[in-house]
Order: structure tokens, then sequence, then C-alpha cells
């Protein structure tokens, strides 16, 4: 039996609600791929808390239901439409697509992976990693300035720890346990922060912000990349140095914080959004440009994600679990078997 003969699954989102509101379920095949399309089989797709987000209907962009979860994924060209002349039969793509077995698209849509990549470890990286890359190329990332990275042990944060280091930045580490900071030493941090499980009180705020302050060794930040938010975002924010760049990747902590706007104008610094979906669409050249110099890092062994499980698609519900208690380092990845 070939890999088209085999019953094409997805994980579906079936109603507005929680992360259980998920089913693995069998859809129509995909149609042969027109001119400028190809089709893949699909050997892995990365799930990200942003997935787990869609759930509850509080992304920034609504998706109607039912919808397929995720948004990145690894396989193999399986049919080829005409027209199509960078791809051929065989190639190993990344596509932007969700975690379902068979997929077509446009073939500009599709990414070709390096010779030696793994699937597994292609699927792992392109949302986290293009998330980072292009928030930290915006803020003009270079060679020896220091960078705060909250949340550094998740998926996108440690995307940005290893893209810094990559650069040549000193990394200074924002995490919530023990267990999580020894996964940033582990990707050569240059100092670690254990900020705790939870909420700081407005005592616990400002002692957030001496210690970053403490660490930052020139008073302040050149950049700050926070995908957690709420109670944690103004302590950050006040470790800024002048002429910094703050850059708001997302609200994983829960509450969407409101920053004085009088710290901008008393630090002489820029806070920037970090929203993939629509800098892919605004700025498709520089994403492309961004997506093709993580490509080179990964097959040169400069950058490493982390793959802390994979699974089974069938057992999408119990993971997206793991993620919702903020169980998960680094990335979850889902295999189609």
């Amino acid at each position: 039996m070939s890999a088209l003969d085999k019953p094409n699954l997805a994980a579906i989102c079936v109603r507005s609600g929680s992360h259980l509101d998920l089913e693995v379920q069998e859809v129509p095949a995909p149609k042969p791929p027109g001119p400028g399309e190809i089709q893949v089989a699909l050997n892995a797709s990365g799930l990200n808390f942003s997935d787990l987000v869609k759930f509850s209907g509080t992304y920034q962009v609504q998706t109607p239901r039912p919808f397929v979860v995720g948004g990145e994924a690894s396989g193999r060209v399986v049919a080829v439409g005409s027209s199509v002349q960078d791809l051929l039969i065989g190639d190993v793509v990344l596509a932007p697509t969700g975690c379902v077995r068979f997929q077509t698209l446009r073939a500009n849509e599709a990414t070709k992976v390096p010779d030696g990549i793994d699937l597994t470890v292609a699927a792992s990286f392109r949302q986290n990693y293009q998330t980072a890359i292009d928030g930290l190329l915006r803020a003009q990332l270079r060679p020896g300035e220091t960078l705060l990275v909250q949340g550094a042990a998740g998926g996108v944060g440690l995307a940005a720890v290893d893209i810094a280091k990559a650069y040549g930045a000193r990394v200074v580490a924002a995490v919530s346990n023990k267990e999580k900071a020894e996964v940033c030493i582990g990707y050569g941090v240059d100092d670690v922060i254990v900020y705790g499980s939870k909420k700081l009180d407005k005592d616990g705020q400002i002692a957030f912000t001496k210690e970053l302050k403490s660490k930052s060794k020139r008073g302040g930040y050149s950049i700050i990349y926070d995908p957690v938010g709420d109670c944690f975002s103004e302590p950050a924010l006040r470790s800024i140095g002048w002429g910094g760049t703050y850059l708001v990747v997302g609200f994983a902590a829960g509450k969407i914080p409101s920053l004085p706007s009088n710290l901008m104008l008393l630090k002489g610094c820029a806070v920037s959004g970090v929203f993939i979906g629509r800098f892919q669409k605004e700025e498709p050249v520089v994403h492309a440009k961004n997506l093709k110099t993580l490509g080179a890092l990964l097959a040169e062994g400069k950058i490493n994600p982390l793959i802390s499980k994979t699974v089974p698609m069938k057992d999408a519900v119990s993971s997206i679990e793991d993620i919702a208690r903020r169980k998960i380092l680094g990335k979850v990845v889902f295999l189609n078997d």
C-alpha cells in the first residue's frame, strides 16, 4: 500500500471552547495539485502554544470552526502540478499546514529542507524560530548586545535564546523554575533568573526589576523578548536600556498587560509587536529571507531545536493538555504513523 492509499487523518478543533475540544478524524483526501501546486505526504507536525490559544477564541485572529490544529509540518512531495519548477517529487519540504496526513498547497508556500535535516527536527522549528528571528532582526540584534528572554525555556523563548547565541549576543534567561533554568544553561545562556510560578504582587515586581537590572551588566537590556506578558512585563520593561527595543511576542501567563507609556519616553525605547501571521503577509520577501537564514543555521548546526516530546497523532489530546499546563520544554511534534 502506498502512502497515498492511507486514510487522510487530521487533528481538528471541532468547536470553540477548550483544548479538550480536539478530535482526530478522517478527512477527505486533498484534490490533486493544479498549476503551481504540490501535494505533500506529511511525516511530522509541530504544535505551539498559539494553537492552544486558538481553541478558546482569544487568539489575535479568529479561525472559523472546525479547523485543523497547527501551522507547520514537514514531509515529502508526492505530486507536482504544472508550472512548478523548484520542487520535484521526493523533495523534503517545510509546509505552513497543520496536523494532517496529506495536503495540497501552493508550491511557493513550501520551503525545501536542506540535505541532512531530520524530518522531525524540520517540523519543530519553523513557527517558533521564524517568530524569533523576525523579531530579533527587526530589533537589530548584533554580536555583543545583551538580550533578555522571558519564558526562555518554552518553544518560542528557547528559539530566541538559540538564535541570539548563534548571533553572538549575551543572553539572560528568565524562567519559572530550576528545571527550565537548566535547559537554558544547556543552550549557553550567560545568566538565569528564576521568577517562580506565582503571579507577582507590587513588591514582587519591584524585586524582579531590580534583579533583572543587576544581570544586564550595562544598566539595561538592548532587546527584551517577551512571550509571557501579565505581571512580568512591566518589571521587564523597567529594566530596558536607553534606546532598546521591547518585543511583545505573546501572553502565555494569561493577562494582556497595560504598559505605562511614560517608560517609553524615559527610556527612549521602542515597543514592537511580533506577530508572524501578519508579518509573513505584509513582508513576504523579508520573511522568506529570514527562513532561508534559519535553514542555513540549522544545516550548519548553529541552532538546535529542542523536541521534548514526539507523539502519534492519535495522542493529540493528551499532548495539548501538557502544553495547557505549561509542562512542555521546547516543542511537541506529532508523528503521522
